[in-house]
């Protein structure tokens, strides 16, 4: 049975437990959600679009409480916390100002007589899988373009963020928005599975790991049920000769260490050209020296926890694994003492295919440095990966930006910059880092009918 519990990660206490929700109400749950449809799908695009706007303005009203939440059952520190809020709220009102506009007729130039067109419609009931490391942003990216289309949503959130999951739905509904547009289900992997295949649901979102992504991803697919999937990343941040050393150093270490490296697009590899090899890795090290673990509750914390002490002994054991088999370590590496989740900042080079982190990804405050020869060199080793989600290249030359960008198999590309979500640009990779997109204009068409109407 999944348990819903608040594990406090700074001692590993358990503040507070939840009953997982009956099989009954599991189904009542679709019964609720598809009767809601009917009535949410016929509701004013404008009145949507203002529950989703109310939705902003109490995330930002109650952003003290959302932040502390977050901090207490997931580690994050406070002041990175405060930041997710925001960008949450963002998402909500950029889908309630924008979106409107977005779904508007698209005009068709046809051959032949009479008019065409193609409307965006939603499609029903969707039930949406969430992770615990950006536990409100990660749902406002699903759900804030999916209440403006008119579907209606399951909330299946992660374990370990239950209090979260239930402050979302209380603003959502304190919010205006009609009864069951939007419901909590604390629910077992079965009745997930079962709801899956269930007539009722029109299509499933994950966030998560590789395994689970292939798991709900399969079932999807046996009831044919459109899925999002958002699975993991190794990104590479590549520092090309004549880049500004200090800038990539500074986004590089930002780019790695936030949320306790327990980000999709954290930059986990960096892909260092010999000639600057010698001023960037000093530097870079010096910088992650800084990101001391601390009380996430202080506004002065960079690092806090890791989410949970089983989540630091996966991440132990890849950077364990690496050691062994010959890997530098130039600051971290060990696991330390006391109570807590704690893992420090670490930076590994000399890290080989032989080495179980050279594939497999690092969720967690652990940094890979390559050194490689050339521009060539850098794109294939960015390229020898399973993932393909996110990416960075740092050069004052625009034509290497582009040749490195056009030649990267992932599905985002910074140029002097590293991945950061934004409510208008559209997130998402390729290979085994999923499938679809979120956010933007792009959001709004994952789980929608482009319904053609043919005028003669």
């Amino acid at each position: 049975m999944t348990k819903y519990a608040t594990v406090d990660p700074t001692t590993g206490t358990v503040v507070r437990e939840f009953a997982t929700m009956s099989d009954a109400d599991a189904d009542q749950a679709l019964v609720r959600a598809a009767d809601a449809y009917r009535l949410w799908r016929e509701v004013d695009l404008a009145d949507r679009a203002a529950v989703l706007a109310k939705v902003a303005e109490l995330h930002r009203q109650h952003a003290t409480e959302l932040a502390k939440l977050m901090t207490l059952e997931m580690g994050k520190p406070i002041a990175q916390a405060e930041a997710e809020v925001e960008l949450s709220a963002s998402i909500y009102d950029y889908y309630a100002t924008a979106g409107p506009a977005l779904l508007a007729d698209e005009e068709l130039d046809i051959a032949g007589t009479g008019r065409a067109l193609v409307r965006t419609a939603p499609i029903g009931p969707l039930l949406g899988v969430m992770p615990w490391n950006f536990p409100y942003y990660q749902v406002a990216r699903f759900v804030a373009p999916n209440l403006l289309l008119g579907n209606t949503i399951l909330i299946k959130h992660a374990g370990s963020c239950p209090q979260q999951a239930l402050r979302i739905a209380e603003i959502i509904d304190a919010a205006g928005a009609p009864a069951a547009i939007y419901q909590n289900v604390f629910a077992t992997t079965d009745q997930v599975a079962t709801m899956i295949a269930d007539p009722h649901l029109q299509g499933v979102s994950l966030t998560g790991s590789e395994r689970a992504g292939s798991a709900v991803g399969a079932h999807a697919g046996r009831h044919l049920k459109k899925c999002v999937l958002e699975l993991g990343g190794s990104d590479p941040l590549i520092v090309l000769p004549g880049a500004d050393v200090d800038t990539a150093v500074t986004a590089a270490v930002a780019g790695r260490f936030w949320n306790a490296g327990q980000a999709c697009t954290s930059s986990k590899r960096m892909i260092i050209e010999a000639s600057v090899w010698d001023q960037f890795v000093p530097a870079f090290v010096e910088q992650a020296a800084q990101w001391r673990a601390g009380d996430p509750m202080s506004e002065d914390t960079r690092l806090g926890p890791m989410a949970s002490v089983a989540a630091r002994a996966d991440l132990a054991a890849l950077v364990d694994d690496a050691i062994a088999k010959g890997a530098a370590v130039h600051l971290g590496g060990e696991v330390p003492d006391g109570p807590g989740a704690y893992y420090p900042a670490t930076v590994l080079s000399g890290v080989t295919p032989a080495m179980r982190a050279f594939h497999e990804e690092l969720f967690g405050p652990v940094a890979v440095l390559h050194k490689v020869e050339s521009v060539d060199a850098a794109i294939e080793l960015a390229n020898d990966s399973p993932y393909g989600l996110g990416s960075a290249v740092f050069t004052r030359d625009a034509n290497e930006a582009d040749y490195v960008a056009n030649r990267l198999d992932v599905g985002m590309v910074g140029v002097n910059t590293t991945i950061r979500s934004a409510p208008d640009l559209p997130f998402g990779g390729v290979k085994n880092s999923g499938i679809g997109r979120e956010l933007g204009r792009f959001g709004l068409d994952e789980f929608a009918n482009k319904k053609l109407v043919r005028i003669v």
